[in-house]
Parts: structure tokens; C-alpha cells; sequence
């Protein structure tokens, strides 16, 4: 997966001065990778309960719209926390990065699990009824733990 054109631009990220400052920093990444846990546990529990009601293992006799306005806002939170520490946590060790097999997956499945979140699961929530919610609420919790379980494999890689 060696890429001369795509492993210089991974250099040219982890030089930024983000990417400096937060690695010659004996506190700072320990700092922002906390905010980005909390911000994985604000994302990770909204998925969880609206995937969780969808599979009909909790919240059975409350509507599902309601669910999905209150898990909405705490996404977008959770979304927005994980992705504005992970920028200075990849700046700090990008290389690192572009060599680590569970980064990438991480990323991808990332990317998967917003798309599908926002143009299949909430759509289909608004529009269906029954067994396909169910199935969605199992394809989406599957996606996200792919996300959570690639990115703490990060730090072993």
C-alpha cells in the first residue's frame, strides 16, 4: 500500500506546527486523546441507544422518533468532539498512521458509519416499521464497534 506521493504528503502533515507542538508535548496528546475518548463515549451512546431501540432491546414503548431526536444532537456532539481532537492526535503521529493497518480501517468505517447513519439508518427510522429496523439497528451498532475497536487497536499497532 506503499504510495511515494501519498507517504510524503503524511510528512508534510505530522511537520505542521499542530503536529510538532502536540508531540513534543509531554501532556498534550494524553490531554486531547481524553477529550477524544469522551467525545468516542458522547457518539458511542447515541449510536448504542438508537441502534438498541431499533433491535427492540430497550426503550420498547417509546417512539422512535423521539429516540432519534434526542440521540441526534448528542451524535452530531459526539462527531464533532471525535473529529476535532483526532485531527491534532493524527497530525502528532501521522506516519505512524499511514503504516498502521487499523487506522485505516478506522477511517473507512468511519467514514461508512457517518454515511450510513445520515443516508440510510435515520431516513429508513422516519419511513419504516418493523423487521428492516432491526437489521438496520444491527448493521449500524456492527459498523460503529468496527470504528471503536479499530481505533484502540491503533495505539498497538
Amino acid at each position: 500500500m506503499v504510495s511515494k506521493e501519498l507517504i510524503d504528503i503524511f510528512y508534510v502533515l505530522e511537520d505542521t506546527f499542530i503536529g510538532e507542538y502536540v508531540r513534543s508535548s509531554i501532556w498534550l496528546f494524553p490531554v486531547i486523546e481524553s477529550f477524544h475518548l469522551i467525545g468516542l463515549g458522547i457518539l458511542g451512546g447515541s449510536v448504542v441507544i438508537m441502534d438498541f431501540k431499533l433491535m427492540k432491546l430497550i426503550f420498547r414503548g417509546t417512539n422512535k422518533i423521539y429516540i432519534l431526536d434526542q440521540t441526534r444532537k448528542f451524535f452530531i456532539v459526539g462527531l464533532s468532539l471525535l473529529i476535532l481532537t483526532g485531527v491534532p492526535l493524527f497530525l502528532s503521529e501521522a506516519v505512524k498512521c499511514y503504516y498502521s493497518r487499523a487506522f485505516w480501517i478506522k477511517m473507512i468505517s468511519l467514514v461508512i458509519g457517518v454515511l450510513f447513519v445520515y443516508f440510510v439508518r435515520n431516513p429508513l427510522i422516519v419511513k419504516k416499521e418493523g423487521t428492516i429496523l432491526i437489521l438496520i439497528g444491527f448493521v449500524s451498532f456492527s459498523i460503529w464497534t468496527v470504528v471503536a475497536a479499530s481505533g484502540r487497536w491503533i495505539g498497538f499497532s
